[in-house]
């Protein structure tokens, strides 16, 4: 019995081709009680691979997190399979703001230890008591309220290319930095503020909204289905549009616009710009941001070391790899010294305690 990929990426999107079917790009999760992710995976992926559904899902004692890509005339099934499940019963499906049939390439559905890492091991933290969720058009009233701190959950290469007006956005790597940075600089506003968060699907600011409240926070919010949810709400309800430029997407879209506001700029040349690329030299892979000339000038590279490598026969450049494991760029996120127009580092709450002071 099958249960795991067998295929190529490049194995794959020939098939996508050859099958000649549109393709729905969607995420979920659900924090729930799940006393055996080991079985409860193995079920999934059976049923999935039968599905043909396509994506990275994280399966843990405390739930599950889907980011994947379905044939469309599949959904239905797909659907039913979710509500005959107790937890998944009509759970909130966020549907990608830009289709693309290639999204996702491979089927991947890993036990991890938790669905988002928080580093968190504090036994009396209850992630279920969360924060009230709310709607786009209750979301944009908020955010106008001068008792409200706006912020951004996700990690600094995501708020770069886009974010909301006025929100404050970590300068972080990961999720867990962030938990007590924000805890720290808004200590003293636990009771007179209207915390307000948001990351891309929900998933993120709904365990952050449990942890402040933990952590004595009175009047905290959530984004309910992050960005993806709100913009589909903005759409419909014909609401004004407070998020600039894209959403960072963690699929081989890498994005999805939302407003035509380019408000990066590329890491090489400084030029606007808000194209993700990763470098071509594989030993690197650095993710970063880079404009279409210099993209052509540097052969899809971050650096004139990697652009050197990357036109070496393929042969050589494996002899080069072989022994030396993986390059800590692919960890960096467009953080790299050679990169000119990397993200300066801030004081995330400045201008907030300045106005406070």
């Amino acid at each position: 019995m099958q249960l795991y990929n067998k295929l190529s990426a490049n194995e794959r999107a020939e098939l996508i081709k050859k099958a000649g079917k549109e393709r729905l790009t969607l995420s979920f999760y659900k924090y729930a009680r799940i006393s055996n992710p080991q079985e409860f995976r193995d079920q999934l992926f059976i049923k999935w691979h039968s599905l043909d559904v396509l994506g990275r899902i994280y399966v843990a004692t405390e739930g599950i997190n889907a980011q994947l890509s379905l044939p469309a005339d599949n959904f239905e099934n797909f659907k039913m399979h979710l509500d005959s499940i107790d937890f998944l019963e009509n759970v909130r499906l966020n549907i990608a703001v830009e289709q693309d049939n290639m999204s996702f390439l491979k089927l991947k559905v890993k036990v991890r230890d938790k669905i988002v890492a928080d580093g968190l091991n504090d036994e009396t933290f209850d992630v279920t008591n969360k924060g009230i969720h709310v709607n786009a058009e209750k979301f944009n009233d908020l955010i106008e309220d001068k008792n409200t701190v706006l912020v951004d959950m996700r990690n600094h290469y995501e708020s770069e290319i886009g974010h909301f007006k006025n929100a404050v956005t970590p300068d972080v790597d990961t999720f867990r930095e962030s938990l007590d940075i924000i805890e720290d600089d808004l200590k003293a506003h636990k009771e007179d503020k209207n915390l307000v968060m948001y990351c891309t699907g929900g998933i993120r600011c709904e365990k952050a909204s449990a942890y402040f409240k933990h952590k004595g926070f009175k009047n905290v919010y959530q984004l309910e289905g992050g960005i993806i949810e709100y913009t589909r709400q903005v759409n419909e309800k014909a609401l004004e549009n407070k998020f600039i430029g894209k959403n960072f997407v963690f699929d081989e879209r890498r994005a999805e616009r939302i407003s035509d506001d380019v408000i990066a700029q590329c890491h090489q040349c400084g030029e606007p710009c808000d194209t993700h690329v990763n470098c071509a030299n594989d030993a690197c892979h650095l993710l970063f941001i880079q404009c279409e000339s210099c993209k052509t000038e540097m052969n899809n590279c971050c650096s004139s070391t990697c652009k050197d490598i990357h036109a070496l026969p393929y042969e050589e450049q494996k002899a080069l790899r072989k022994g030396q494991g993986n390059s800590n760029d692919i960890f960096k996120k467009g953080r790299a010294d050679y990169l000119p127009y990397k993200k300066d580092l801030r004081n995330i709450f400045e201008n907030l305690n300045q106005t406070q002071d």
